[in-house]
């Protein structure tokens, strides 16, 4: 898609005629805006009252919620089922493993619905893919309620694993929002409410599931969905906003004249335009193709990616079988337990990751005051804490589970692993989109893309790999060296020399 004229081209290849503004610095304003370190703002916000980098900080963090609520919807609706799947099991006449699959095809096609909508989002704005895409979630769940075999059930849920496009464009508006020494907290919160999804809808699917039965689960996500439709068709504004011609913009919408509820109803319009933008074909793909190409990029998607599936996505899909198998416990019992481990984990999580790597950037943005350099890579001191946690909380799982432990042992194992993956979250989110800015959307959907499908095989090899490696604990001992052994030598080689190797990208892709 075209975003301007050929002399406002931005991004990492200038000759490239498809480019997505999200928060670009096309003009310096008059005065240059500083933070509370009297730091100059990254990026620059215009004069304009309606770019919403002026817009209030409680407004900006209730857009900010509103947005990471919409993708939880996405992990909520793939994990709700995960409690009942001895009841689809009855159902359908088909095994507990082979239940999980209308789960694991959910995880894969996650992956793949954002490389549609995307594009749309960049040209027509955010707003209206966030409400026909919640659309199709609320839609799909409840038609998932009323399948009359495993055949139509796996087809629906493909459909509604296409919708939950907030997993990649959410990590672009809250870069619309929030200036570069702010993201690592408001990514922080957007990541952990948005995985908290996946943790939270084992609780009340496995409450439903018990007393209601499997089909009022996901009629529960379409409620659910349709309330959340309903609320961001009224309170979500479009955040896309391209930073060009500042003073012309100012001029022509006048936006100090204008009343609360006028621009309450202009930031609601769907019908905006922005001239010059339009949908190309190759929109679909190409943006995605240039991104795998930067290690910056390819790197921390693949341990992130790694790590999540390890310490999330597999209790997700294993959990089912091994506690009704171990402790006989049914579709209540365990989505209380591992939803409520998980869901504590991420949020503790959360608040040894976005805090510490925000303070780590403040501090070196005030030294680059004085002379220092303040490369993105210093956002990766702070993955100590994931790295050394998601294996202790593996092999605490594995371990307990393997040699007969009470209940809560391996429930707490899963808490830790959670809370580590969540501290990997943020900074591998920060660290990746700080190097790339104005692709934060494109950088999003390829971990998006490397997780679901990285995450999506579990179901069919963990439990069979398990039983023929003579146990459990094997097995996470070696997902453990997987993940945070083999994974992790390349984030060693961007602490060593990432700063060098950006710089490396930018020669060789500057075509």
């Amino acid at each position: 898609m075209s975003t301007g004229s050929k002399d406002d081209v931005l991004g990492d290849d200038k000759n490239d005629n498809i480019e997505y503004i999200e928060n670009a610095e096309l003009k310096p304003v008059a005065t240059l805006r500083l933070d509370k370190h009297g730091v100059p703002l990254s990026p620059q916000p215009s004069d304009d009252p309606e770019d919403p980098l002026n817009w209030p900080g409680l407004y900006r963090a209730f857009i900010l919620l509103q947005v990471s609520v919409l993708s939880a919807l996405g992990t909520y609706n793939t994990a709700i089922i995960n409690p009942a799947y001895n009841q689809l099991s009855a159902e359908f006449d088909v095994s507990i493993v082979t239940a999980s699959y209308q789960t694991t095809v959910t995880i894969a096609v996650n992956g793949l619905g954002p490389f549609l909508f995307i594009p749309f989002a960049h040209v027509y704005g955010r707003r209206p893919v966030y409400l026909v895409t919640t659309l199709i979630g609320a839609l799909s769940a409840l038609g998932c309620a009323y399948a009359h075999n495993f055949g139509q059930l796996v087809g629906l849920r493909i459909l509604n694993g296409i919708f939950p496009v907030g997993t990649a464009l959410g990590v672009a508006t809250a870069n619309d929002l929030f200036c570069l020494h702010e993201r690592g907290r408001a990514l922080g919160i957007y990541t952990v409410l948005s995985t908290t999804g996946a943790h939270f809808a084992p609780i009340p699917g496995g409450l439903i599931g018990q007393y209601l039965g499997w089909q009022w689960i996901f009629k529960f996500a379409a409620i659910t969905n349709s309330f959340c439709l309903l609320f961001t068709f009224f309170f979500l504004p479009e955040t896309l906003y391209i930073r060009d011609r500042t003073r012309d913009i100012v001029k022509d919408s006048n936006s100090n004249s204008k009343s609360s509820v006028r621009r309450y109803l202009r930031r609601l319009n769907l019908g905006k335009r922005y001239p010059g933008r339009e949908l190309r074909i190759s929109d679909f793909f190409w943006p995605y193709i240039k991104m795998i190409r930067y290690p910056s990029v390819v790197f921390p998607a693949i341990y992130y990616a790694t790590q999540y599936a390890l310490g999330s996505t597999l209790p997700a899909v294993t959990v089912s079988h091994i506690f009704a198998q171990e402790f006989n416990w049914d579709t209540l019992q365990i989505g209380l337990a591992y939803g409520t481990a998980l869901l504590i984990g991420a949020f503790l999580g959360e608040t040894a990751g976005g805090w510490v790597v925000d303070s780590i950037m403040n501090r070196a943005r005030v030294k680059a005051l004085k002379g220092s350099s303040a490369p993105s890579e210093i956002r990766l001191k702070a993955i100590w804490t994931g790295e050394i946690i998601v294996p202790i909380g593996l092999l605490w799982y594995g371990f307990s589970i393997q040699f007969g432990a009470p209940w809560i042992v391996p429930i707490l194992g899963m808490g830790v692993g959670c809370f580590g993956v969540q501290c990997i979250t943020t900074v591998m989110y920060t660290y990746s989109t700080d190097c790339h800015l104005t692709k934060s959307a494109e950088v999003a959907q390829v971990f998006n893309f490397v997780r679901q499908e990285i995450g999506m095989t579990f179901a069919f090899y963990a439990i069979v790999l398990g039983e023929a490696m003579g146990g459990y604990h094997l097995l996470f001992v070696f997902f453990a060296c997987v993940g945070s052994i083999l994974a992790f030598i390349p984030i060693l080689v961007l602490m060593w020399k990432g700063e060098a190797i950006r710089a490396a990208e930018r020669r060789i892709f500057a075509d």
